[in-house]
């Protein structure tokens, strides 16, 4: 008679949304781990996260993979009758329902398949409703269930879709997490606890274990009641458990910016076994330099020619202080890694050939706040050095006499050219100290940007997944900015960049800094540039071969310096490492890039002998046999103002406070003069200022015979007076 009347109630009374009851494959199928799994080009995993922060779940497990003792206990907690009805368990729905009728509190009848019901319902709102309507509802649901799914699929979808304890969903996520073991190797006395909490998931402790004992009795395993209490009281507070991911954890970094979307995995375009090589390489050298208060670092290693990245290692991992800061994206000084792409500007230009001799001498530039006096690394000054060798040795000196000729305005549109879009400010704001890496960069930046002259001065962006799939940008932000975007195209010219990268690529050229041997010396082709920011925060090591690009970057993500630990030090052996990795793969080539049509070769010596006698390559049209050290006007350039300079004019300022200095490079010669627009000004080798008139303008420098030497144009311009005020 009930069970005719439910029948009856359940055809008239269930609602309409309950019809569509989808497929074991399909709930399966819809299924998500709140991890997802970045992957390898290869598709092997290489690091598993964490992405939704709601429940806790694993991947599905198969009622295989599931422990007989917990199917025995949660059938015996919940549903007694579960092998023998068809969806609902009419002697205890009618013994609930006479219950009901008393007044008496009783416990529910929703059978397994009932509840599963309720857990794949679409809104999920009516989970865990006890109304009689809700009842019908999951009750109509149950017996279709029971029609088209067999009973150990309802069992299997139920214990990966039930909620346990807390955030924890699932029987893998429950048994992980609490036991510490997969779901097939849990025991009685586990499988007890894990089932009472399927009907009071978060009551105390004690009174789980008591009702686990209960259950216990009921299934004949009193003794297992023994000790019951102290472990459950350690099993519920070890519900914090860090679950082990199966996959290596080998690139959190990029994995936090490539996975989005709860169990769905991610193919990276890295190489699983090179990025362990290099995670590797930078904790095992950071470990012999931690007495020197170097304990973080980053590694990144690009295919030239697609831009892929193979590696991605954003920090030491447990030896930093803050693990979590990624040292691909940082933004931090560049050192002396910028200077290649001043000398490859100053080439193209024709201003500078890598025998051009630039004087290593103390320097002392007005820079209208006062005197910027730029040092060498070691405090010996050279005298005249070649470009070739000033480069190559990393000369801070000659590198910005090369700016003062090449401009601060130009070399700032060069570099953001070469993709350095953190450099927000004109050339004019950094001033003279742009040649030494005064400007805050990523290793992401300068890797592509060296990338760049590997690839003879051609940038295009780079990729974190493989060039046969749809390009995803880990991250377009802050270091990132302007490096997985934007369209291809020439920054340096294929000749300056051969000059550049064949100035890197000389070990005798870089042995009056660096020693003929070295971390940057390979017995192969590479072509390498270290780099240090001031007070030794930051070291750097970028170079390529004729396939790959490796940068690395090491100090401290606090900011803090580090003790003694220059570029070579630090970064350069860990990019060593990584680069000889590469080369014995087998798939790097050994040789020297061949010069490109623009490029000359030409055998030169020096009066006086600087240096020795070599055959040098140049620019078509600019080699020349002799060298010979520069005359004084070829070396002056006017500062300020310079070229493109735009000055407004402040009317509440008397004109006599609004002068504008004029400055030189070097000291002027004797007979020099400044003309303003054609028009004798001053002597050059006075200090002279220039009462400014509204309009544009030409300043040039002239010798005593009259030859021009220099000229910059300028702006201007005259700002409107203020309003006065009046009154009556």
């Amino acid at each position: 008679m009930i069970r005719r009347v439910f029948l009856l109630l359940c055809t008239l009374l269930a609602p309409l949304p309950a019809v569509a009851l989808p497929s074991f494959a399909e709930v399966r199928s819809a299924y998500r781990p709140s991890e997802a799994t970045l992957l390898a080009r290869d598709g092997r995993p290489l690091h598993s996260l964490r992405v939704d922060m709601q429940v806790r779940r694993l991947a599905w497990t198969p009622l295989a993979d599931i422990s007989p003792a917990l199917l025995r206990a949660v059938i015996a907690a919940e549903d007694k009758r579960f092998m023998e009805h068809g969806g609902v368990d009419w002697l205890a729905a009618g013994s609930a329902a006479w219950n009901n009728l008393r007044g008496s509190r009783t416990r529910g009848a929703s059978t397994l398949t009932m509840q599963l019901a309720g857990l794949i319902e679409e809104d999920g709102q009516r989970r865990g409703q006890r109304s009689f309507f809700a009842k019908i509802g999951q009750s109509t649901a149950a017996l279709r269930l029971e029609r088209s799914w067999s009973k150990g699929r309802i069992v299997e979808a139920y214990l990966n879709l039930v909620a346990f304890r807390g955030e924890l969903q699932g029987v893998a996520a429950m048994s992980r997490s609490l036991f510490g073991k997969w779901p097939h190797g849990l025991d009685d006395r586990e499988s007890a606890i894990a089932a009472v909490l399927l009907r009071a998931p978060n009551v105390p402790p004690e009174t789980v274990a008591r009702r686990a004992c209960s259950l216990l009795t009921e299934l004949q395993r009193a003794d297992e009641c023994r000790g019951l209490e102290a472990f459950t009281f350690q099993a519920l507070n070890n519900n914090l458990r860090d679950l082990r991911p199966e996959a290596p954890q080998l690139a959190p970094h990029l994995a936090r910016k490539l996975l989005a979307e709860p169990g769905r995995d991610r193919r990276s375009s890295l190489d699983a076994d090179l990025q362990a090589f290099a995670r590797d390489a930078l904790r095992r050298h950071l470990s012999a330099l931690s007495r020197q208060n170097a304990e973080d670092g980053a590694v990144l290693v690009i295919d030239n020619a697609s831009g892929e990245i193979l590696a991605w290692v954003g920090s030491s991992g447990d030896l930093s202080g803050a693990a979590e800061v990624d040292g691909a994206t940082a933004l931090r000084q560049a050192g002396s890694t910028l200077k290649p792409f001043l000398y490859a500007q100053a080439f193209e230009r024709r201003l500078l050939t890598p025998a051009s001799l630039i004087d290593d001498a103390p320097l002392s530039l007005d820079t209208g706040n006062g005197l910027y006096t730029p040092q060498n690394y070691d405090p010996e000054y050279r005298g005249w050095v070649s470009a070739r060798h000033a480069l190559a040795g990393s000369l801070n000196v000659p590198a910005v006499k090369t700016l003062v000729r090449v401009g601060a305005n130009a070399f700032q549109d060069r570099l953001k050219a070469h993709g350095f879009a953190s450099l927000k400010e004109d050339g004019d704001w950094y001033g003279y100290s742009l040649a030494l890496g005064s400007a805050d960069i990523s290793l992401l930046m300068l890797a592509n940007a060296y990338r760049t002259l590997a690839n003879g001065g051609r940038w295009t962006p780079l990729r974190a997944v493989p060039a046969r799939d749809a390009t995803v940008p880990p991250c377009r932000q802050g270091g990132c900015e302007g490096v997985f975007a934007g369209q291809p195209r020439a920054v340096d010219t294929p000749a300056a960049a051969f000059l550049v990268a064949d100035i890197l690529a000389d070990r005798a050229a870089r042995a009056g800094t660096f020693g003929l041997e070295s971390w940057l010396t390979t017995p192969y082709w590479s072509a390498v540039k270290t780099g240090t920011s001031k007070d030794m925060r930051d070291n750097w090591c970028a170079g390529f071969s004729r396939r790959y690009t490796v940068a690395v970057w090491v100090g401290n993500a606090s900011g803090s310096p580090m003790h003694d630990v220059s570029g070579i030090s630090g970064a350069a052996p860990v990019w060593r490492e990584v680069m000889d990795r590469l080369q014995r793969a087998g798939t790097a080539s050994s040789t020297a890039p061949t010069a490109p049509p623009a490029v000359v070769g030409r055998d030169i010596r020096f009066e006086p002998a600087v240096e020795a006698a070599r055959r040098e390559w140049f620019l078509k049209g600019t080699e020349m046999g002799v060298i010979r050290a520069a005359r004084a006007d070829t070396l002056a350039r006017i500062t300020y103002p310079t070229d493109g300079t735009v000055i407004a004019l402040d009317p509440d300022i008397p004109p006599d406070r609004q002068r504008i200095p004029l400055r030189l490079s070097a000291p002027a010669q004797r007979g020099w003069q400044w003309q303003i627009d054609g028009k004798v000004l001053a002597r050059a080798s006075n200090p002279a200022s220039w009462l400014p008139q509204p309009g544009r303008h030409q300043l040039s420098l002239h010798d005593a015979r009259g030859k021009m030497l220099d000229s910059v144009d300028f702006e201007i311009r005259a700002m409107r007076g203020k309003a006065r005020q009046t009154s009556r």
